[in-house]
């Protein structure tokens, strides 16, 4: 047993001188070049690693923030799903007489602007009048023709005519001119401009005194039947009517607002309130028929809007594709 330790060890250091010859052959590695490659790319990856997570983040938050706002666009959604529902039904309960309403609230407001323009108009008209008055005594010269005298003044060097004493009377029969004994004509009073009549009219119908409204509206359009305040004035007189309680009599203005002026600004609204009247009347499907004429003929006009509102609420198609119920 001992004899056999010495031939092993002698076997180890041969073994190992061996691989120690063989070491020595082989050239050295550049271990520093090869561990500077690796830790560039460690690092490197190490970066990719920073960015890929620094994406990931940015992304999740990003769609954090996507999925919060498609929840909301959905809340409100909803609630305008609501609200619209709500508002239709509550104009469905309200009907007719809240769409009544709302037309006499607008045309007010309309009547507050038509009035507003003619007192506009009028006054500018009165500047101009005052305006060219300064011009012309502007342009009299300094020594040219003496100026106009007041009753009662005199001019330098003469007299007044009581101190000539009594005057001789012209010749003719007792005394009086023969231009004065032919009979005269009785002349026939004029009727005011017709923007100073539809501003008087106007006056007293928004201050509801209806009586003289409608006489001023009627005399406008006999002195002037093609003035631009024609078809207004006729218009008015419907508006008279109705809120009288005629409908029968505001219908027929309205008609001849339509028949006479059907390019007027008032057109629109002379159908809608015509279909209004109809309505009050009971003529649910001559009330139908021009509710629907207004959304045809003027259909970018606020009139088109309350024609819609007035057929919703009547449970009534926009068009006439299928039959009303009323027909």
């Amino acid at each position: 047993m001992n004899s056999l330790m010495p031939t092993t060890s002698k076997k180890s250091l041969i073994s190992l001188s061996i691989i120690a010859a063989l070491a020595l052959m082989i050239p050295a590695p550049r271990a520093h070049a090869v561990s500077k490659e690796i830790i560039q790319l460690q690092t490197q990856v190490a970066q990719l690693q920073d960015m890929v997570q620094h994406l990931q983040d940015t992304n999740d938050s990003r769609m954090a923030v996507l999925q919060h706002l498609v929840e909301q666009s959905a809340d409100n959604i909803n609630r305008l799903t609501q609200t619209m529902t709500a508002l239709q039904q509550q104009v469905s309960n309200e009907g007719q007489s809240q769409n009544t309403q709302m037309s006499g609230q607008i045309q007010s407001l309309n009547d507050s602007v038509d009035e507003l323009k003619t007192r506009v108009t009028q006054v500018g008209k009165t500047l101009q009048d005052i305006q060219s008055q300064l011009q012309n005594i502007q342009a009299q010269p300094a020594g040219g023709q003496p100026a106009q005298t007041q009753p009662g003044q005199t001019q330098p060097g003469q007299t007044q005519p009581n101190e000539l004493g009594p005057q001789p009377l012209p010749s003719g029969d007792n005394g009086q001119n023969p231009s004065q004994t032919a009979p005269r004509q009785p002349q026939q009073p004029q009727a005011p401009p017709a923007k100073q009549l539809y501003q008087s009219a106007l006056t007293d119908y928004n201050g509801a005194r209806y009586g003289l409204a409608g006489g001023e509206f009627s005399e406008l359009l006999q002195s002037y039947p093609n003035d631009d305040l024609a078809p207004s004035a006729q218009f008015y007189l419907g508006e008279i009517s109705f809120r009288k309680g005629d409908y029968t009599e505001a219908i027929k203005s309205y008609d001849q607002v339509l028949q006479q002026f059907p390019g007027s600004q008032k057109a629109p609204a002379a159908q809608l309130r015509k279909g209004e009247a109809e309505l009050r009347a009971d003529r649910k499907a001559d009330a139908i028929h021009d509710f629907r004429g207004v959304i045809q003929r003027y259909p970018r006009a606020p009139e088109a809007m309350q024609a819609r509102s007035h057929l919703n609420a009547m449970g009534v198609r926009i068009s006439a594709t299928k039959p009303s119920a009323y027909r």
